[in-house]
């Protein structure tokens, strides 16, 4: 396959990946918030950590208002990482390259961005917030489930899993280091209420709720939540889960090409780092650096993919 092909595949489903993930942040800020009683425009700062837009935020905007931070996550122009931006992304990555698409696939991703950019038309007000999230979280739905039910699971296929969980794991590695370290007003909130409230609120926002009463049952602790959501192996938006799919891809390509890369030692070296250790060691070592070594590990990988399917020539 040739590097533009393939960087076009790489790229579209990792914007169609980031969209989803911001919507569903900004869902996410929307519940925290409204367990705060006091400042609850400060919570957004840290939503936009999460997003890693804050401090491209702050060159645009004087101060962080709950309206201010939702337009600049779901429609800003200037911030690359908006939903209406990734979608635009997505689109124009699929236009590159269209011929290595199903009809299906392509007819899927225009009407989600002709649905979601006039959906984002004019700022969204906050009776109205559900409804555009659900419709983007079901537009990109559809675009990936398009993706599973016609395409050949070929190379063209390969590419686009890696980049659907590339930006999946890193998403998570950031919604779980945020919460663990800002989302909290004091140390004197862990294990309270408000505690409980918003790591169950990160559990909605990645659609692990249902999931993970099926498995730990009713009680919502920190342990089981991290657990679920970093090591378990049966969760679709779990970081072992994501990394495996990465490492599988890559694996098949390989096999495909009959080439090993320095990526895919990058991606085995990952995946080990997950069935090397269980929760409790991850916290010993210390969840915040345990994160921040898979957040730079991930950030290496997507490169060195790059560079070993040469996307630049």
């Amino acid at each position: 396959m040739l590097g533009k092909t393939a960087n076009g595949l790489f790229w579209m489903y990792r914007y169609l990946e980031r969209a989803e993930n911001t919507s569903r942040l900004v869902e996410t800020g929307q519940r925290i918030a409204l367990t705060r009683l006091d400042s609850p425009d400060d919570e957004w700062h840290s939503v936009m950590q999460t997003g890693g837009v804050a401090k491209a935020y702050k060159r645009h905007h004087e101060a962080v208002t709950k309206e201010g931070a939702i337009d600049w996550m779901l429609r800003a122009k200037e911030n690359p990482s908006s939903v209406l931006s990734a979608i635009s992304s997505a689109r124009q990555n699929a236009r590159v390259v269209r011929t290595a698409l199903t009809h299906d696939v392509w007819e899927a991703m225009n009407g989600c961005y002709m649905e979601v950019k006039a959906a984002l038309s004019r700022r969204v007000n906050e009776r109205d917030l559900p409804a555009v999230i659900d419709l983007i979280k079901d537009r990109t739905a559809l675009v990936r489930g398009t993706t599973q039910g016609t395409l050949l699971r070929n190379d063209i296929f390969n590419f686009a899993r890696i980049g659907t969980f590339l930006e999946r794991a890193d998403n998570i590695a950031r919604i779980l280091d945020v919460k663990y370290y800002v989302l909290l007003p004091s140390t004197y909130s862990v294990g309270s209420s408000i505690d409980n409230v918003q790591w169950e609120t990160i559990l909605r926002a990645v659609s692990a709720r249902g999931g993970f009463r099926m498995v730990h049952g009713g009680q919502v602790g920190p342990r089981d939540i991290a657990q679920f959501l970093v090591l378990d192996r049966k969760m679709p938006r779990s970081l072992d889960f994501s990394v495996t799919k990465i490492r599988d891809n890559l694996e098949y390509l390989a096999f495909d090409y009959g080439v090993r890369h320095p990526s895919h030692d990058l991606a085995e070296a990952l995946k080990q780092r997950f069935t090397a250790h269980d929760i409790d060691a991850i916290f010993d070592y210390g969840l915040h650096e345990f994160l921040q070594d898979v957040l730079g590990a991930l950030s290496e990988l997507g490169r060195q993919i790059e560079i070993d399917y040469r996307f630049y020539e």
